[in-house]
């Protein structure tokens, strides 16, 4: 992406508002992340409080890194991503099962806790594109901001899927309910171990 010498702030705002967006929205390791945490957690004032952790902790590791304050390695992080994916669709599992873990007591916390990692992948993406050289907060606000967006718009999405899908009598199978956390715990596991592999490779 091209960015004119001397952009102003209303065109830097709106090209890094739809970066953003479509950086979410293309994300898939992020969506998956998302997607678990909404699936383990009941009720709409903790899905709330979760999703306001998650983007509040990712906000934070975002700037940071892209200002330049801390810098992490893009491999091992997105290694890890992937192994943020597993551990909630084991949690998942597990609450399928009766038994409650850390994730469905206390969402919000681990949303918090991965939420700084992903921030970093974030980063990782923006410093791909670049940041211009004046006006860095509003390019840096606005990335944030169109993450936000994309997010938001594909948890109300999912929301209105799930209350769609308990409306059918099928969602009451045992099977069904296991579906989703073995099909995110097979993607997830396969990315980590080929981000592994790829990450000793070079």
């Amino acid at each position: 992406f091209i960015i004119p010498n001397t952009p102003s702030v209303w065109s830097i705002s709106k090209t890094y508002l739809v970066l953003g967006i479509e950086h979410i929205l293309l994300g898939i390791d992020h969506l998956l992340f998302v997607l678990a945490l909404v699936l383990i957690t009941f009720g709409k004032w903790r899905i709330v409080k979760t999703i306001t952790a998650f983007t509040l902790a990712h906000s934070i590791t975002l700037s940071m890194a892209a200002l330049g304050f801390v810098h992490v390695p893009s491999a091992p992080v997105e290694a890890v991503i992937a192994l943020s994916i597993v551990f909630l669709a084991v949690e998942l599992v597990n609450y399928s099962n009766g038994k409650i873990g850390l994730t469905a007591k206390n969402p919000w916390i681990v949303a918090f806790t991965f939420g700084l990692l992903h921030g970093f992948g974030f980063a990782g993406a923006l410093t791909e594109v670049g940041l211009p050289q004046v006006d860095i907060p509003f390019a840096l606000a606005f990335f944030n901001i169109g993450v936000e967006l994309g997010q938001l718009a594909f948890v109300v999405l999912l929301l209105a899927v799930i209350y769609m899908l308990n409306k059918i009598e099928f969602t009451k199978k045992a099977w069904v309910k296991l579906a989703p956390a073995y099909g995110i715990g097979t993607i997830a596991a396969m990315w980590c171990i080929e981000r592994i592999l790829g990450f000793w490779q070079s």
